[in-house]
């Protein structure tokens, strides 16, 4: 099974060096030099990764320099995995594994988990909620547990959050 680790920016420098949007709970893993990636199916070989404002330089051994590594602008790095592995920190998850959960509210089932958004300032969980497409920010005070055996994530109660309609109007 293959997990998106990052995404490709724009080419830094005349070497080659990519800037890389990490989309991993683990850069250092999945990033370390001597590492491959998966990119528009084709292994590339890390030789030097180091953060650089806010995000990864990265060179790759098939990516010479500047006019090769501006051709892979915008193409997601990913990585073969075995479907049973999951992340050494507890509090990280597989996009697969969240995908299909049912979502909880106070013990009773209100929707289900149908994809997990990469936004930049964080991951949003795309919640299906009587018809509708919800978008919760992945976040431990609206998102307090995750329990992969019982297939559930739980989902505070907040106004508005899984029901627009309910939200406390601005004034």
């Amino acid at each position: 099974m293959r997990v998106v680790v990052g995404r490709i920016g724009r080419a830094h420098g005349i070497r080659g060096d990519l800037a890389v949007e990490t989309r991993t709970d683990e850069p250092e893993r999945r990033f370390a030099v001597g590492s491959s990636v998966l990119c528009r199916d084709r292994e590339l070989t890390i030789t030097v990764s180091r953060p650089h404002s806010g995000k990864l330089l990265v060179t790759f051994a098939e990516v010479p320099d500047r006019t090769a590594a501006e051709q892979l602008h915008g193409a997601l790095l990913e990585v073969e995995i075995d479907p049973d592995e999951v992340p050494e920190d507890d509090d990280a998850f597989y996009d697969h594994q969240l995908i299909g959960l049912a979502v909880q509210v106070d013990g009773a089932s209100r929707g289900r988990v149908l994809d997990v958004l990469h936004l930049p300032a964080h991951d949003t969980l795309l919640v299906e909620v009587d018809g509708r497409r919800v978008q919760v920010p992945f976040v431990e005070a609206l998102v307090p547990e995750v329990d992969l055996d019982a297939g559930t994530v739980t989902v505070v109660d907040r106004p508005g959050l899984l029901n627009p309609e309910e939200a406390d109007e601005v004034r």
